[in-house]
């Protein structure tokens, strides 16, 4: 029992001031429950709502690939400078420090490599992913593959029902495959197949007409930075996705096989919380590189 000595009459019901009601900063996202609401705060920087995730999950399918030979000394030092990392349960449990406090997009399906018939996956048991407090499972989605379509779109549902139940967010990653075609009206199909299947967030391609992409979505869109361009390119890439409706970038190889990783990394921060250009952007790099 609480000690009643000196008990205080309560007095203080501010009465004529209206609760205030907070919004939420992600579109598609303001039904969503408190602890679904919670982690994509976490991935989203609620000031701007606008995510810098960094991709380390391309050895699931590719091995050890250029840059991420050692997880431990090309990554980890990185994590400082992005809002997410995104990787595999096996990078999180032999590699992430469990210290550290980078919300983390659980990489949560795996099956064929790029030696075999890719995007023919599975799901991992979605509980892992409670036991690894993550803030969101990503699972790829191969629109137009005839053999996958409806078996990864049934992995992305089957993950979300998880997701709803336990309050993850799941994000679908859109595949493209040798024979999708890489435009607009691909990607508005894929992303928005993603969303009507429950996915909270979107990975996608930019592509000319991408803000009809992103209108069309009910739900937030990062883009993927796909593989290694030059550096002004990749900040041009992201400047242009994020002034055309993208909530953030989910940036790989662009920044681990930079020049200066680190440098670059700073650089797409910026672009994306500061929406600096590309031009700034790249001398800022380039100021850093010195």
């Amino acid at each position: 029992m609480a000690d009643m000595d000196n008990f205080k009459e309560a007095t203080a019901f501010g009465v004529g001031t209206p609760q205030k009601t907070i919004g939420f900063p992600l579109k598609g996202c303001s039904n969503l429950d408190w602890g679904m609401k919670n982690r994509l705060s976490r991935i989203f920087n609620p000031k701007d709502g606008k995510s810098l995730m960094l991709a380390c999950d391309h050895g699931f399918i590719m091995g050890p690939t250029g840059g991420v030979e050692r997880v431990d000394l090309s990554i980890v030092p990185l994590m400082k400078y992005a809002d997410c990392l995104m990787c595999t349960r096996g990078i999180l449990r032999s590699v992430i420090p469990p210290t550290n406090t980078i919300p983390v997009c659980l990489r949560s399906d795996a099956g064929s490599s790029i030696l075999t018939n890719l995007n023919d996956n599975v799901v991992i048991d979605p509980e892992d992913a409670i036991r690894m407090n993550v803030s969101a499972m990503a699972v790829m989605v191969a629109v137009g593959d005839e053999l996958m379509e409806a078996k990864t779109m049934a992995n992305l549902y089957h993950t979300v029902d998880i997701g709803q139940k336990y309050g993850i967010p799941v994000m679908g990653v859109t595949a493209v495959g040798k024979q999708m075609a890489r435009d607009a009206k691909y990607f508005r199909l894929a992303t928005r197949m993603c969303a009507e299947n429950g996915a909270n967030i979107v990975k996608s391609y930019y592509t000319e007409g991408f803000e009809t992409v992103t209108a069309s979505c009910p739900v937030p869109i990062v883009i993927a930075g796909g593989k290694k361009i030059p550096e002004r390119d990749a900040l041009e890439l992201a400047y242009r996705a994020m002034n055309e409706g993208a909530a953030g970038v989910d940036m790989g190889r662009n920044v681990f096989q930079s020049e200066n990783p680190a440098a670059m990394i700073r650089a797409v921060a910026a672009v994306i919380h500061k929406n600096m250009k590309p031009e700034e952007a790249y001398q800022m790099y380039q100021d850093l590189s010195k």
